[in-house]
């Protein structure tokens, strides 16, 4: 092998190697289907193998710092959320660690973010004992009206999920209504959501 050719495989090698996923406690490879945790210092998820992920399976295992994100979610029907206010359709709902929830609305920049009316909170909260469960930082109650308006889903998920969907938004999102393709995406999204976790259980 010439210097060059041998230059050029090393140069691959370092392009896999920095592709490859990696685990944010121990730095090994992660598989596709990996899970995460929640560092509360840096305020970031951080990708988990499977080794790592165990170690913060069981409650308060991370010393307040590290929390793992579930793997299960749940869809809930026949729930009115009209006291929230949400101006748009499609949003997902934060609980912090001192008790108060953050709106996200997913956009091609991101997500902008507002804070939820406690009083108007608890009133849902209240129906829905999904929502009184929810685990702050590592869920979500995500809400996606549908189309038409008025015909979507209601899911509590973890915050990964959400973070999913965010992305896909911003990887699809054209000109200034989204375009064809976003708009296609979203329902797959939702539909994955129905093949990965649990089925229609009610509110609770």
């Amino acid at each position: 092998m010439t210097a060059g050719a041998l230059h050029r495989a090393i140069r691959r090698a370092r392009r896999r190697a920095a592709s490859i996923e990696r685990c944010g406690m121990c730095a090994g490879p992660v598989g596709p289907e990996h899970r995460h945790v929640w560092d509360e210092q840096d305020g970031e998820l951080m990708c988990a193998c499977t080794p790592c992920s165990l170690l913060f399976a069981r409650e308060a295992a991370g010393g307040g710092r590290h929390q793992l994100v579930p793997a299960r979610g749940r869809r809930l029907t026949g729930l009115s959320v009209d006291e929230l206010g949400v101006p748009v359709g499609l949003v997902f709902f934060v609980k912090q660690q001192d008790g108060r929830v953050l709106a996200h609305y997913p956009s091609p920049l991101g997500t902008t973010e507002s804070e939820i009316d406690a009083g108007a909170w608890r009133a849902v909260e209240a129906r829905s004992p999904a929502l009184a469960e929810l685990k702050p930082r590592v869920e979500a109650f995500l809400v996606w009206t549908g189309p038409p308006r008025g015909g979507g889903q209601q899911w509590v998920v973890p915050v990964d999920d959400c973070f999913r969907l965010v992305a896909l938004i911003r990887q699809h999102w054209t000109g200034m209504s989204g375009g064809s393709a976003v708009w296609r995406e979203i329902p797959r999204f939702f539909d994955e959501l129905g093949r990965r976790h649990d089925r229609p259980s009610g509110n609770d």
